[in-house]
């Protein structure tokens, strides 16, 4: 009988241990081309440039609903206004109630525009590049860093006299610090520029998300520059592969951060990789 009861004991304490790690873990998951998932280890879900209904990713695939497999969402970060990254946000904020995070102008043309609801584009988690803030009862801190780029919002509602395109703000990347947990950079589309360096000065970056398909953004080359400029510990690459005119595959990319000595992962669509602290342990 003690043996039965020291088993249980020993069965619950693993349990336990297990549901604890779990809940301690950073996790990180591709949708395909920029759009990512941050869920913190207290469980917040932020979602980056959610163009879920993407080519690439397997849940839009075969007739799948891509949105049902994101059943909660607590922040939707856009880096820009183009259509690949707005994607599908207007509709996860609508289902989930997920709080805006971006630069103002881009805010305030996807409630004109596109109908984002305004009250969860109202708050003070629009932000401007050089600024910081907290979210997730101060589990994230985001930073929204220089982009060298450009953005607009689509309107669908143009007339003759009307633009197409509505002004989407400065681009931007993010850089989100996890409490408990790993500092992210995501680079959003932007071109090469020098001043990467001071996002690497400032932020200790675990892990670069990094656009690599070229001719609407860094070319596997300047993308690998960037990884180093930023003092990446490990690079992911994105926006490539999607559509014609971007790279097809990252083995460019992954060559140049080789010759770098900058570790390499490319995720495939619809993958998840988790850190424990600022340590990979899924992959």
């Amino acid at each position: 009988m003690k043996i039965f009861k020291f088993t249980i004991v020993l069965f619950v304490l693993a349990v336990s241990f297990a549901l604890q790690t779990s809940a301690q873990e950073t996790k990180i998951k591709w949708f395909g081309h920029a759009a990512f998932s941050v869920t913190t280890p207290k469980g917040k879900v932020l979602l980056i440039d959610p163009w879920l209904t993407n080519p690439l990713n397997p849940e839009a695939k075969d007739g799948k609903d891509a949105l049902a497999a994101v059943p909660k969402v607590d922040y939707i970060l856009i880096t820009h206004g183009h259509r690949d990254h707005v994607g599908d946000a207007v509709e996860i904020a609508k289902k989930t109630g997920a709080v805006l995070i971006c630069n103002p102008e881009l805010a305030g043309n996807l409630v004109k525009l596109a109908d984002f609801p305004a009250k969860q584009a109202q708050t003070d988690a629009i932000m401007g590049i050089g600024g910081e803030i907290q979210i997730a009862d101060g589990e994230v801190t985001v930073a929204m860093t220089a982009a060298v780029h450009s953005s607009s919002v689509f309107n669908p509602k143009a007339t003759a006299t009307e633009a197409e395109r509505a002004y989407g703000g400065n681009p931007a990347g993010f850089v989100l610090i996890i409490k408990n947990g790993p500092t992210i950079y995501h680079s959003g589309d932007t071109a090469y520029f020098k001043d990467m360096e001071t996002i690497g000065e400032q932020y200790q970056i675990d892990v670069a998300l990094l656009n690599i398909g070229g001719h609407f953004g860094m070319e596997p080359r300047m993308a690998a520059k960037a990884a180093k400029s930023v003092g990446a510990k490990l690079a992911i690459p994105h926006h490539f592969a999607t559509f014609p005119g971007i790279t097809e595959t990252s083995d460019g990319f992954a060559a140049e951060l080789k010759t770098l000595k900058i570790p390499f992962y490319e995720m495939k669509p619809g993958e998840t990789i988790s850190y424990l602290g600022k340590k990979i342990v899924k992959k």
